[in-house]
């Protein structure tokens, strides 16, 4: 029934004004990065671009250096990703299905990665790696991402378990299944869709970051490391605007994957159907 208060219109053309505020502060310099990416020339910034290029794009996709970065990002990205599927679902299981002392103490422990701020984890990492004499390689930049992926799949695999029904686990038990049949056709299925979603934002925080990466990388470069050292050459602007648009659309299309995978779900929580 829609309410016949006065003041419901006004507030909501607010709310609505305020969110696109919101929106275009946050995304229009994103939106800079593209145009910039085909200014005719190497290292002006003026407003509007005195004309547009291609040949930056050809020149990005020219250099060999570029798609080793590239690529490095992508599989450390997969590994973390592989990682954080395999622990964050498991600490999922367990925080959901057992009680135990100190229970809020390790979820505390599980979650704090992604609070704590880059840098500090690069250098706990890095510490780490110094004393335990681990050399700097693909590995342990995999395994600092992972850090922080666990708590996405976490989130995602607890917040599923959450809105599931403990009778279905019962009822599997009660028809002579066991431990590992009861995962693979009941809990699984319930999962599948959170754990996509949890392993695409998992892989797009994984290939855009830059900290952790330079506290565990060494000499190698991952893509974001690659255009932070192009920035110190100024005839290079236009290749790196090029490069961080190529961030930019791969992040981009797990973020949103994630969320039409995870929306019907939610919308259906939310009304309590």
């Amino acid at each position: 029934m829609r309410s016949s208060n006065p003041g419901d219109k006004k507030a909501g053309l607010g709310l609505w004004s305020a969110a696109w505020l919101g929106v275009l502060f946050l995304n229009l310099p994103i939106l800079f990065v593209f145009l910039y990416a085909f200014n005719i020339e190497d290292s002006s910034y003026t407003f509007p671009p005195p004309g547009y290029t291609f040949r930056w794009i050809g020149m990005t996709f020219g250099r060999v250096d570029f798609w080793n970065a590239l690529w490095l990002s992508v599989r450390v990205a997969l590994m973390a990703t592989f990682v954080a599927l395999i622990l964050g679902t498991l600490a999922a299981a367990a925080m959901y299905r057992f009680r135990f002392f100190g229970k809020e103490g390790i979820t505390l422990l599980i979650l704090l990665p992604i609070a704590l701020p880059g840098i500090v984890t690069g250098i706990s990492l890095r510490a780490a790696f110094d004393l335990s004499n681990i050399p700097f390689t693909y590995w342990t930049i995999a395994l600092g991402h992972a850090t922080f992926c666990i708590v996405v799949v976490y989130n995602n695999a607890i917040a599923r378990l959450r809105r599931s029904s403990p009778a279905l686990i019962e009822a599997s038990m009660d028809l002579g299944a066991d431990g590992f049949q009861t995962f693979r056709h009941v809990i699984l299925p319930n999962l599948a869709t959170a754990l996509l979603a949890g392993g695409m934002l998992a892989f797009a925080l994984s290939f855009d970051e830059i900290i952790v990466t330079t506290f565990t990388a060494g000499p190698q470069k991952t893509l974001p490391i690659w255009i932070f050292a192009e920035l110190a050459r100024p005839n290079n602007r236009p290749v790196t605007n090029v490069a961080a648009m190529i961030v930019i659309l791969i992040t981009l299309v797990p973020i949103i994957s994630a969320y039409y995978l995870t929306r019907d779900t939610q919308d259906s929580a939310g009304s309590g159907k």
